[in-house]
């Protein structure tokens, strides 16, 4: 039975969301207050805990991690009172947005989105959590942060020597891809940044069918012009998939879902056309995004566990997933475009989100999607498909929560 002063509050919360959503907040909000002797013992020793795989990730009162219940209801309740416009169908939605555009056809699969939810993770411990958070659902944007982990990957095993390197050397020669006077001066530094300035064309869709300061302006020298491009996020992709030789789903499986106790619930997709032969084999290559469908998709607590991983500075246990000088170099500022780095949007000078620490970083796709490291406060929130405008005022209301 639940708490009787707690009853209005579970109501309150939950009054725009399934009822499925309303226990799971309950139970963060209410049951978590009677958190374990071993749950106490070890916030007490400051180590830090990590969840094991499926549903067991330990829920304590936000009280017990110097949080206040009462101001992070309403942080939850901002969420849900700000659901994004985005129609739940996806597919409609873009395309009506698209439809101006001069490149606006769908290439990969799209799926409707399910409603607001959310979870927030305080030293490493869920104290909030509404609506289906197990939901699988496409993430946009958020996509591109999760294929820098990819190249992060990549650049701790010794598959790519050095950021500075020319991906030249690592594609084949007879893909084109980076042939020529301009293309073959490409780093991975500079994609990952998306100041490649990258020319050409791939899966149908030329360069200027994303160039979002000006499809008409003249292409600078790479390494020294930013703009978000998804035609060059897909060719990072694919640059990845010849550096890996086999396909990134199965890499970012075996390499990071796995051992961070994931489910096996999520997908990666690309477009219907975006097959190659790599080392003598057909694979198919994911998308940066879903800006033309496919990228990520995924439910909320497993961008939790990698927002997490990234918290602890790609730590996981006693295993080095990501290791630390990744995990720094991934979110130093690029000198050309300071709230952004390899992939992973910054919060330097606090520009992104002013009520955010400068010391935050996301990774954000449309809808929006959000998932929010906060090493200040030692803190983890994923929250889908809130009005991308309201973010900040959700931000501002969950470290008002924090106890100071």
């Amino acid at each position: 039975m639940k708490p009787p002063d707690l009853e209005m509050k579970v109501q309150r919360v939950s009054r725009n969301v399934p009822g499925s959503a309303a226990v799971a907040l309950w139970v963060a909000l209410a049951l978590g207050c009677s958190g374990s002797e071993a749950e106490s013992n070890l916030m007490q020793a400051g180590e830090a805990y990590f969840p094991t795989p499926g549903e067991s990730w330990r829920v304590v009162s936000p009280e017990s991690v110097g949080m206040h219940t009462e101001l992070l209801e309403e942080a939850v309740e901002f969420a849900i009172d700000n659901e994004s416009e985005f129609g739940p169908d996806l597919e409609a939605s873009l395309s009506a947005r698209l439809a101006t555009s001069a490149y606006p056809e769908l290439l990969g699969p799209m799926k409707s989105r399910g409603g607001a939810n959310g979870i927030i993770v305080k030293d490493g411990f869920i104290v909030a959590e509404w609506g289906d958070t197990d939901r699988v659902d496409m993430t946009f944007s958020v996509t591109k942060s999760v294929l820098a982990t990819l190249a992060g990957l990549a650049l701790d095993r010794g598959l790519i020597r050095d950021v500075s390197d020319p991906i030249s050397e690592y594609v084949p020669t007879d893909s084109g891809l980076f042939e020529g006077e301009h293309n073959g001066k490409i780093t991975w530094e500079m994609l990952l940044q998306q100041r490649s300035e990258w020319e050409g064309t791939l899966w149908g869709k030329p360069d200027v069918a994303d160039r979002r300061r000006g499809a008409d302006r003249e292409l600078q020298e790479p390494g020294t012009f930013w703009e978000y491009n998804d035609v060059r996020v897909n060719l990072a992709a694919l640059s990845l998939l010849h550096v890996w030789g086999r396909p990134l789903p199965e890499v970012l499986t075996e390499e990071v879902m796995d051992p961070i106790g994931a489910s096996p619930d999520w997908e990666y997709h690309g477009y219907d056309e975006s097959s190659v032969e790599v080392a003598g084999r057909m694979m198919h290559s994911v998308s940066g995004g879903g800006h033309w469908g496919g990228g990520l998709w995924i439910g909320s607590r497993d961008l939790a566990r990698l927002g997490y991983l990234y918290l602890r500075d790609g730590q996981w246990e006693d295993e080095a997933i990501l290791s630390q000088g990744w995990v720094r170099e991934a979110t130093t500022p690029t000198e050309i475009q300071p709230n952004y780095g390899f992939m992973i949007w910054l919060n330097t000078e606090q520009q992104q989100y002013a009520s955010a620490p400068g010391s935050s970083f996301f990774f954000l796709g449309g809808g929006s999607n959000v998932v929010w490291i906060d090493p200040d406060h030692d803190l983890v929130a994923v929250v889908r498909w809130i009005e991308g405008s309201a973010v900040d005022g959700f931000i501002e209301r969950v470290l008002a929560a924090v106890e100071r």
